[in-house]
C-alpha cells in the first residue's frame, strides 16, 4: 500500500496557501508533487513571476515531481454542453478547463504548457487536468507527447502503455463552510473504507485552507495515511 501527495493548482496567484500546504506536507518527510498551472486564468503567467519559479526549482531540486495541471485552468472561451455540465456537476465551478476540449485542442495547450514549463527549467514528469475532468482522447495526447502519465478521477494512466492503475482520491472542498465540513466527512469515511487499497491520491488544494474544517481534516489525514501507506514517486509508478 503506498500514498501519493500531491498539492494542485499551484500558482504565483496563490502562492501563499501552496506554501502553507507545502509546510504541511513536508512534515511528513516527503515533497509532494506539485501540479503547477503556467497561466492561472490567462493573468498569471509563470514567466512573470521569477521569484515563485525559483521557489519551484527549489522544490524540485528537493525532490518534488513536477506535473503539468492545464494551461490556465479555467474554462474561458470553451462552452459546455449539458452532457458537459453533467458530468461537473458538483465537482468544479467553472474550473474543468480540458472539460469540453476535443484532442486536437487539447494537445495544443497540453504542449503549449509544456514547452512553457520546460523553458522555465521545469521538467514535468505527466499531467492531470483540473477537476480530472477530460475526454477520453486527452489520456492518449498525453502519451503521444512523451509525458509519463495522466490522471482522471479514477485513478493514473502510464503512458505509453495506456495501462490503467486504479487510485481512489482524498480531497476536500472548501467553496462553503458547509461542503468543507461534508468534504472532511468524507475523508474520514474514505480512510475507514478505502485504507487497504494498494495506491491512494492525497490531493491538497489552496481553496481547502478557507474553512477550518477541511484545515483539521487535512491535518489528520497527513498525520495517519503516511504513517500505514509509505509516501511514493510518480515516477515510481510509472518505471
Amino acid at each position: 500500500m503506498t500514498l501519493l501527495l500531491s498539492i494542485h493548482d499551484v500558482t504565483p496567484a496563490l502562492a501563499a496557501e501552496v506554501r502553507v500546504l507545502h509546510a504541511l506536507c513536508v512534515r511528513t518527510g516527503a515533497e509532494p508533487a506539485l501540479l503547477v498551472v503556467p497561466d492561472w486564468h490567462g493573468e498569471w503567467p509563470l514567466e512573470r513571476h521569477p521569484r515563485f519559479v525559483e521557489w519551484l526549482a527549489s522544490r524540485a531540486a528537493a525532490g518534488a515531481e513536477i506535473v503539468l495541471h492545464g494551461e490556465r485552468h479555467d474554462e474561458v472561451g470553451s462552452p459546455r454542453g449539458w452532457s458537459d455540465a453533467l458530468r461537473a456537476w458538483g465537482r468544479t465551478a467553472r474550473e474543468g478547463e480540458f472539460l469540453t476540449l476535443d484532442a486536437v485542442a487539447a494537445r495544443e495547450r497540453i504542449a503549449r504548457g509544456r514547452d512553457r514549463l520546460r523553458a522555465l527549467g521545469l521538467v514535468p514528469i505527466g499531467f492531470v487536468p483540473p477537476a480530472w475532468l477530460c475526454h477520453e482522447a486527452t489520456h492518449t495526447v498525453v502519451g503521444a507527447l512523451g509525458l509519463r502519465f495522466s490522471e482522471d478521477a479514477r485513478g493514473l494512466r502510464i503512458h505509453p502503455s495506456g495501462r490503467r492503475l486504479r487510485a481512489p482520491a482524498v480531497r476536500w472542498s472548501a467553496r462553503t463552510a458547509l461542503r468543507a465540513r461534508g468534504s472532511a466527512l468524507v475523508a474520514e469515511a474514505r480512510w475507514h473504507l478505502q485504507r487497504g487499497a494498494p495506491v491512494v491520491r492525497l490531493a491538497l488544494h489552496p481553496g481547502d485552507l478557507r474553512h477550518l474544517a477541511a484545515i483539521r481534516s487535512i491535518e489528520r489525514a497527513l498525520e495517519r495515511w503516511p504513517a500505514e501507506h509509505p509516501i511514493v514517486r510518480y515516477a515510481e509508478l510509472t518505471a
